[in-house]
């Protein structure tokens, strides 16, 4: 993590560096990843910004939260049983906090569009597209939000 930068301003700063919003969260708990598949992971996440590739459904920042939960706290294999709970209900907890703050976790709700589906092609960066949008702050909400989750899931156990 980069010195004098907590989780919520390292989220907000990798998406002005030009990451997507799910990007941006998960670098954000970089040191907590496994090493071996940063890339993998990384190039994974590319396809969840915009509401999974730019759909404007479940906000990119959002799907980073479960991504990095997913990593931190999933199974592997064909769990139908305990272990599938216990991740579905920390997922759930994650969702309904960033959605009491924001009213949603829908990117185009989020956003204030009234189309479900927009054109693949990202806008451009801009001064005035960082203005209008309320992603940065969105990415640093949760970011903030997965900190603490995850602050107080290591104290309960």
């Amino acid at each position: 993590m980069e010195k004098n930068l907590n989780r919520k301003e390292l989220a907000m700063e990798n998406f002005l560096k030009g990451y997507n919003c799910t990007q941006s969260v998960l670098l954000a708990f970089e040191d907590l990843l496994p090493e071996e598949n940063r890339k993998e992971i990384i190039c994974m996440a590319s396809s969840f910004g915009g509401g999974m590739g730019r759909l404007r459904e479940v906000c990119g920042s959002v799907s980073g939260m479960f991504l990095v939960a997913g990593l931190l706290y999933g199974y592997e294999g064909p769990e139908t049983g305990q272990k599938k709970t216990e991740l579905y209900t920390k997922i759930q907890e994650l969702a309904h906090k960033f959605e009491e703050q924001n009213g949603s976790i829908v990117c185009r709700e989020l956003l204030g569009l009234d189309v479900k589906e927009q054109c693949p092609v990202p806008d451009v960066r801009t001064a005035e597209y960082y203005k209008k949008r309320p992603c940065k702050e969105l990415i640093g909400m949760a970011a903030g939000i997965l900190e603490d989750f995850i602050n107080e899931t290591e104290e309960q156990n």
